[in-house]
């Protein structure tokens, strides 16, 4: 009887959670294991610093969220970044007030996002090829501005960066740690209770349904990439918060760190299954085999890209096994 009733249960999850179940299953395992083999492990601040170090992943992966919901992918989120740090640092130096330096990065990210949607979507050109190119473009402006790194001295600045909310216990957060969870619970609220996000989640279904719906796919197309575009400016400047530089090299191989965490996270690459909880939860798996391998101590750090790869073999093993279980 119990039996039946575990098969009955297991039956009645819907088949779009089960990604997401499974990375929980993973970041919980992965954790319990540095909590069994570290004493220190499982401490509030090692937990706190998994957001604290990760938060501007977190809005990277948000935006890529949007797009990989659609079936498309974006390349250029590291470079944008990278751009936005630039951008805030030589701004800031040349005596600009903090606000106008932090509004001309996020209007610089988010109309490169605009842009190269709209090319997608007019042009209709693979988002592969346009992203790409996206990504040669910001990463070549950032060493148009100057191909040193440049130091972020402003005072309100670096008391943005470096002040914390504490919890109790000695346990702190960053501003940067509060700023990502805003924009998890804007996303998770336009993903699943807008037209907006329900007509995302229609395209990376089904394009050719969500056009004879009369559903706006065009404008949803162009919407995805210009929200990425903000969240990886937004992104660059968290990132330029926890570095208090701007740096051509900063964000190298970021937007394959980001398209991991989204794919462990449960979002599907052909497009319309995924939530931004999932993403979240596979950035806080990044963060963990991290941490773990910085804790082992003896271990190179190019074990976790090692880990990361065979987690994202295995999910992407999981998705084809869904798909063709899926009616």
């Amino acid at each position: 009887m119990n039996v039946l009733d575990l098969r009955h249960a297991r039956s009645r999850v819907p088949q779009r959670f089960l990604p997401v179940i499974a990375t929980f299953v993973v970041f919980v395992l992965t954790f319990g294991v540095g909590s069994f083999r570290y004493e220190a492990f499982a401490s509030p601040q090692v937990v706190t610093n998994l957001f604290v170090d990760n938060a501007f992943l977190i809005v990277l992966a948000v935006g890529m969220t949007f797009v990989i919901l659609t079936g498309g992918i974006d390349l250029s989120v590291g470079a944008v970044a990278a751009l936005s740090t630039m951008i805030a640092a030589t701004t800031l130096e040349a005596g600009w007030p903090p606000w106008l330096s932090v509004v001309t990065v996020l209007l610089t990210g988010t109309t490169l996002g605009l842009l190269m949607g709209l090319i997608i979507h007019f042009f209709d050109v693979q988002p592969f090829i346009v992203t790409l190119a996206g990504m040669f473009f910001a990463r070549g402006l950032c060493f148009l501005i100057s191909v040193e790194s440049v130091s972020i001295t402003d005072p309100t600045f670096r008391a943005m960066a470096m002040g914390t909310v504490t919890l109790g216990q000695g346990v702190v957060l960053t501003y940067s740690v509060l700023i990502a969870l805003v924009v998890v619970l804007v996303a998770a609220y336009v993903l699943h209770l807008t037209r907006f996000g329900r007509t995302v989640y229609a395209v990376g279904g089904s394009r050719s349904s969500a056009r004879l719906m009369g559903l706006p796919t065009g404008r949803v197309q162009v919407g995805v990439y210009t929200v990425s575009g903000f969240c990886s400016a937004l992104g660059g400047l968290l990132f330029s918060f926890y570095m208090l530089s701007g740096y051509g090299l900063h964000a190298i191989g970021m937007e394959l760190d980001v398209i991991a965490a989204v794919v462990i996270g449960g979002t599907l690459l052909s497009g319309g299954v995924g939530y931004v909880a999932g993403s979240v939860l596979g950035v806080l798996v990044l963060g963990t085999v991290q941490t773990l391998i910085s804790f082992e101590g003896t271990l190179s750090s190019w074990w976790t890209k090692i880990v990361i790869g065979a987690l994202l073999l295995v999910f992407i093993m999981m998705q084809r096994l869904m798909a063709r279980r899926a009616p």
